[in-house]
């Protein structure tokens, strides 16, 4: 198979860990007698000084012709002050309406090997594997009224909260089909106590469970109970679905039961072309110093070999190869190690 990807490395380590998990593909292909065609592109802060746009038109036209695309991070301080319609983020955003990707897949593992870094007690997290499917082009990140106003002689802002019954059971539905591959338990999550979204996100869900997916246990969670419950039982866990300004703050939750934000990868799929991007930020502070972990960019590659290009024997070589090199004590500074990007990519690479 030929694997054509468009890369998309962005700012801070984005270019680094990305980098790495593009050598890790290369292995890959090698291994299992793929070939590999990577294009880049911009986007984010470097795309504004080249360009003036945080997403250029080129770069629109590089993702729409590939299988899929290798996000690294975006996002720099410099850009703060810019109006939001400028700024770094605002490129991502558009990119992912433009590749109509609503469904965000963010695994979060505990390897026994990192039990001890999580700020958890290791018999807590100890067997942590679970899933956020997180809604990513709808609710209040895209709804609208929106915006900053004047109003009765004082700014004020208003930000819509927004989902139609079609946008709820297409990201339940992805939710379900996942489940039927794991420990088939949904959890889907809400605040409809309080919300008439919600409400309607829990009828709506309910349904959708109960029609087309009756093998699989279905459980509802307010927000702020789920949020205490992966702190107190994460192995409760095993697929959680839910909008996108909730799944933003829990799947971040998630992550801290990892050991590192450094180790979490992502899939965030949809009608056409999928994107894989690592859940970290740019961290502009360490960029270029060669400390960033880049596990979470490679794996998030091992995501895309499975669902953009159906290769689940060499998604798990890759994922394997993550686990034998975070035995062998190969790692970066955020987990306690002292070696390099590129020594923990060249460990990975060494696996497969």
């Amino acid at each position: 198979m030929n694997l054509n990807i468009a890369v998309l490395a962005g700012d801070g380590i984005g270019p680094e860990v990305t980098a790495q998990a593009v050598t890790v593909l290369e292995a890959v292909c090698k291994k299992f007698s793929h070939t590999l065609e990577s294009k880049s592109g911009l986007i984010g802060g470097v795309a504004i000084r080249a360009t003036g746009t945080p997403l250029p038109e080129e770069t629109l036209t590089l993702i729409k012709s590939a299988g899929a695309v290798l996000l690294g991070a975006v996002g720099h301080p410099e850009f703060d002050t810019y109006p939001p319609e400028k700024r770094p983020e605002k490129g991502l955003l558009r990119l992912r309406q433009e590749l109509k990707v609503f469904a965000n897949l963010r695994p979060a593992i505990c390897f026994p090997a990192l039990e001890s870094l999580s700020p958890l007690r290791g018999d807590v997290v100890r067997g942590t594997d679970l899933i956020t499917v997180r809604e990513l082009t709808g609710g209040i990140y895209y709804g609208t009224p929106r915006g900053i106003e004047e109003r009765n002689g004082e700014p004020t802002a208003v930000n819509t909260m927004v989902y139609s019954k079609s946008e709820i059971e297409r990201i339940a539905r992805v939710a379900f089909k996942l489940a039927r591959g794991r420990k088939k338990h949904v959890i889907s999550v809400d605040k409809a106590n309080v919300l008439d979204v919600s409400q309607l996100w829990r009828k709506t869900v309910t349904e959708l469970g109960a029609r087309e997916f009756p093998d699989i246990k279905l459980e509802h969670q307010l927000v702020d109970s789920c949020a205490m419950l992966i702190i107190q039982n994460p192995r409760r866990f095993d697929v959680m679905v839910t909008g996108n300004l909730f799944g933003d703050i829990l799947s971040d939750e998630t992550a801290v039961l990892t050991g590192s934000i450094g180790m979490l990868p992502s899939a965030s799929i949809g009608e056409h072309t999928g994107m894989y991007e690592p859940v970290h930020g740019s961290a502009p502070d360490i960029a270029g110093k060669g400390i960033a972990n880049p596990l979470g960019a490679i794996l998030s590659a091992a995501m895309m070999l499975r669902h953009s290009f159906g290769l689940e024997k060499e998604a798990k070589a890759v994922e394997d190869a993550v686990s034998k090199t975070i035995d062998s004590g190969k790692l970066t500074k955020d987990l306690n190690g002292s070696s390099t990007t590129e020594e923990v990519g060249a460990a990975v690479v060494g696996a497969i």
